[in-house]
């Protein structure tokens, strides 16, 4: 037998007794009463008192209708005639009997009901003062793990258990577990009362019911309860289970939603500072480098092709290029993070633009040769045109960087329907698939590069993208499907879009 059924049999057995007890007593004072000459109504007070007694020291309504049903039984065998036996020789008794049924019935149902309502009453009262204490604690934990040790104190006080939870982390994998008796401080369980296992997280505890805390989905933490306790509780204190368990829940989110603002804002000043930081050194150095690039193009320009200096003065001024490409990168990334690319939309005629990059490219690398396709009616684009020249030199410059001397690239202007469609194609080492969906990544460069590669830092397609979105258009990067190496294309509107 459960020790569920062994506490309800010796509930029963107490209600029991406690009635019959009742009924013998004003079964006494009745014959007492007879034989002193009082009223049979007397008699019949005593037993609606006996019936009234019964029903506010049981629980339920059972007890008191057996009582209102025994105290008519008892009444009719002790002191109607013929006595000592359940026949009636007055009908009018009958009247009596149904009477004094009625009236302990009613009698016993409504004191049932007024001790019901008291203890409900009483309930609601404690289950409030539990959840004042609780929102009064709450307010004062500062730490998510400091609550869920508080969740487990509070629990194995309302519950009369043991009980454990399990703290998990933004992962939601196991950061911390407490356990906690009644009226006692819950404690950091570690050793082996830490081997949790893997379907709940939690310690083998035997038989045992794992409720979630969770919110939106994310699981913040996890409580052990007695598979026993729940099984014997009410109704009403699982109910009162579950509004701690929502207050505790709220509770953790709260505070976990602002460790993350606060993060956050961390990251968001730490990102303030740096593009302070690179826009500061990007501008100073602008300046610089353009006067080293146009003394190693003076120099270049007074040597003769096969002076040592030619050759020096190329290689100072195709780094120095390469440096204040690196620079405009980072002042547009800048620019781009801060919100601050603007915009001035004009019409553009594209050849003018491919020109325009074609030139810097020939500057950069002069021995590089680029094929270019355009179609014969002028293309007017609406569009900010130094930053699409940009993209276009990012493109070129990234083909160049990981193609050969010998290995084409090729530039190509199209018209599809409504869009304007530029593709940079090379027949370098193409783009890994796992590259792929990566390659517009900020400051993402990518791992199966040649070794003789030229190097970047992963700025230039990203600002590419920005640049095109902004345009409201779209770019995209592929292998090619004509033979080996990359192929970039990118789309803008031939309307302004607004």
């Amino acid at each position: 037998m459960s020790n569920s059924r062994i506490s309800f049999s010796r509930t029963a057995l107490l209600h029991g007794l406690q009635m019959t007890g009742l009924l013998a007593g004003a079964t006494g004072m009745g014959l007492v009463f007879r034989q002193l000459g009082f009223p049979e109504t007397n008699v019949v007070l005593l037993y609606l008192l006996a019936v009234l007694l019964t029903a506010w020291m049981t629980r339920g309504y059972a007890c008191g209708v057996l009582a209102s049903l025994a105290a008519t039984l008892v009444f009719n065998y002790f002191f109607t005639a013929p006595y000592w036996s359940l026949s009636v020789d007055d009908p009018s008794y009958w009247i009596t009997f149904v009477i004094m049924t009625i009236t302990a019935f009613i009698t016993s149902a409504l004191t049932s009901k007024a001790k019901l309502n008291a203890q409900n009453a009483l309930q609601r009262e404690q289950e409030i003062k539990t959840m004042y204490a609780l929102s009064r604690r709450l307010n004062e934990e500062i730490d998510i793990r400091q609550i869920a040790r508080l969740a487990a104190e509070v629990l194995a006080g309302v519950l009369h258990a043991e009980v454990r939870c399990l703290c998990l982390d933004e992962n939601e994998q196991p950061a911390a577990l407490y356990g906690a008796r009644p009226g006692q401080s819950a404690v950091p369980l570690s050793g082996d009362e830490t081997a949790v296992n893997d379907k709940t997280g939690l310690p083998p505890g035997g038989d045992t019911v794992e409720l979630p805390l969770q919110n939106n989905g994310v699981r913040l933490a996890v409580l052990q309860i007695p598979l026993e306790t729940m099984n014997t509780i009410s109704e009403a204190d699982k109910q009162l289970v579950q509004s701690l368990s929502e207050t505790i829940t709220l509770a953790m989110d709260r505070f976990r939603t602002a460790k993350q603002k606060i993060r956050s804002e961390e990251e968001a000043a730490q990102e303030r500072y740096r593009s302070n930081l690179l826009r500061a050194i990007s501008h100073d150095l602008r300046t610089p480098l353009s006067a080293i690039m146009g003394s190693a193009e003076m120099i270049r320009g007074m040597s003769q092709e096969n002076d040592p200096r030619y050759d020096l003065a190329q290689g100072i001024y195709q780094d120095a290029d390469w440096l204040h490409s690196l620079v405009e990168n980072i002042l547009s990334l800048t620019r781009i993070q801060d919100g601050h690319l603007n915009l001035h939309l004009e019409k553009e005629a594209a050849e003018e633009i491919i020109a325009s990059a074609l030139d810097h490219i020939a500057k950069r690398a002069p021995q590089r040769t680029i094929q270019v396709s355009i179609p014969d009616e002028v293309l007017m684009i609406p569009m900010d045109g130094k930053l699409i020249q940009q993209v276009l030199v990012n493109l070129l410059d990234n083909a160049l960087k990981h193609t050969r001397p010998q290995e084409e690239i090729t530039l190509t202007l199209r018209r599809e329907q409504n869009e304007a469609v530029f593709t940079v194609q090379d027949e370098g080492e193409g783009i890994a698939e796992k590259d792929l969906e990566h390659i517009f990544q900020t400051f993402y460069t990518t791992r199966t590069r040649r070794a003789d590669a030229q190097h970047g830092i992963g700025l230039g397609l990203p600002i590419c993208e920005s640049i095109v979105q902004a345009h409201h258009g779209t770019i995209s990067a592929r292998n090619r499907t004509d033979g080996h190496g990359a192929e970039f294309t990118f789309r803008l509107p031939l309307e302004e879009t607004r």
